[in-house]
Formats: structure tokens, C-alpha cells, sequence
């Protein structure tokens, strides 16, 4: 996946992720399911950002971004911030 790729694919989830939050603030909030998959979305989106970040990173140091590899979420989700 490419830099281009993977910036679309953020965009999508950050559509999906803001059609949610603007569903949980209206009467009713979300079900249980719009829940887990908002929970999901937040997951989906640190490891892309992530990859992003390293494929930069690998770029910028003179090696190919295509080295970078999707991290778990037990790593992206537990970097100190």
C-alpha cells in the first residue's frame, strides 16, 4: 500500500468515524455494535497513521517504504504519549 493509498483509507475512516460521532450526539446515541465499531475505527486509524509515519520514516533515511509493515494494535495502542 502507498502513501496515496493509505491517506485514502484514513480519510474514509475518519468519515465513518465523524458520521458516528455525529450520530452518538443526537437523541438515541449508539447502539452497542456503533459502539464496538467506533472503538474499531480508532484502532484501524493508529496503526494507518502509523504505517504512514514509518514508510516516511524508512524514506527519509534512505531505505524503501515498502519495508514498513501494519503494527498490531497491542503496539499502536500502547505508545507513551
Amino acid at each position: 500500500m502507498d502513501d496515496t493509498a493509505i491517506l485514502n483509507r484514513i480519510g474514509a475512516l475518519v468519515e465513518e468515524e465523524r458520521a458516528l460521532y455525529r450520530k452518538a450526539e443526537r437523541k438515541g446515541g449508539l447502539s452497542d455494535s456503533e459502539r464496538a465499531r467506533l472503538r474499531a475505527l480508532k484502532v484501524a486509524l493508529d496503526q494507518a497513521w502509523d504505517l504512514l509515519d514509518q514508510r516516511r520514516a524508512l524514506r527519509e533515511a534512505g531505505r524503501d517504504p515498502d519495508e514498513a509493515k501494519r503494527r498490531p494494535p497491542s503496539v499502536v495502542e500502547n505508545y507513551e504519549q
